[in-house]
């Protein structure tokens, strides 16, 4: 009997081949003839599932901010369920939630990469744009949250601005993996880690200053 094949894992599976191929080569390299060879795929099989490279890049950056958005987003709401432990415990898991932007990991610095690689290809390829946008949206949405909650757990003074601080700690985290993908030996994990714990106590200075 002929292997029945799952559109939808075949489509993830290009997907994988994309990824793979842009953080090794570029965006440019990103044709059908190299994504199909790294996936093991012939060129027809690929424009089975794509009618033309847009819908491909559509579908791999939407797969992309699904895949980093889905394990996000369940670190978040496991850290933002758990009610019970100390201000440190729960500064903490807000860190390491917060590090799951940074490329600490293999996987972590490929994600990065890839973000800022197709969120410059949508500049100037107008269909890339709205879904570049929605994964920006969804991960400033999530520090957001993050940021709120911790105010309202007591972990943030009241007085901070949880709106500018989101945008402020966004630029932050994608200045910082933008730099550590383009120049690793000089932006090293445990740097990465430093600068952003510094800037989170920086937020709760003012918790710390209060004797009440």
């Amino acid at each position: 009997m002929p292997k029945i094949v799952d559109p939808q894992e075949r489509r993830r599976a290009v997907a994988d081949a994309v990824h793979a191929v842009v953080a090794r080569h570029g965006l440019e390299a990103a044709t059908l003839r190299n994504v199909a060879d790294e996936a093991g795929l012939a060129v027809g099989s690929v424009r089975h599932y794509f009618t033309d490279h847009d819908e491909l890049m559509i579908f791999v950056v939407q797969e992309l901010g699904r895949r980093v958005g889905e394990r996000v987003w369940a670190h978040a709401e496991r850290l933002l369920s758990e009610s019970g432990g100390s201000r440190e415990d729960r500064r903490h898991r807000t860190e390491e939630l917060l590090a799951e932007f940074l490329p600490l990991d293999d996987v972590r610095r490929d994600e990065v990469l890839l973000r800022h690689t197709f969120t410059m290809a949508a500049r100037v390829r107008p269909p890339l744009l709205p879904h570049a946008e929605a994964i920006q949206q969804t991960l400033y949405d999530l520090v957001h949250r993050t940021l709120q909650g911790a105010q309202a757990a007591g972990g943030l003074p009241a007085e901070v601005n949880v709106e500018v601080e989101s945008v402020r700690l966004r630029a932050l985290l994608d200045g910082l993996g933008l730099q550590a993908v383009m120049f690793p030996r000089r932006f090293p994990p445990d740097l990465l880690r430093e600068v952003l714990h510094r800037h989170l106590d920086s937020l709760v200075a003012a918790l710390d200053r209060d004797p009440g």
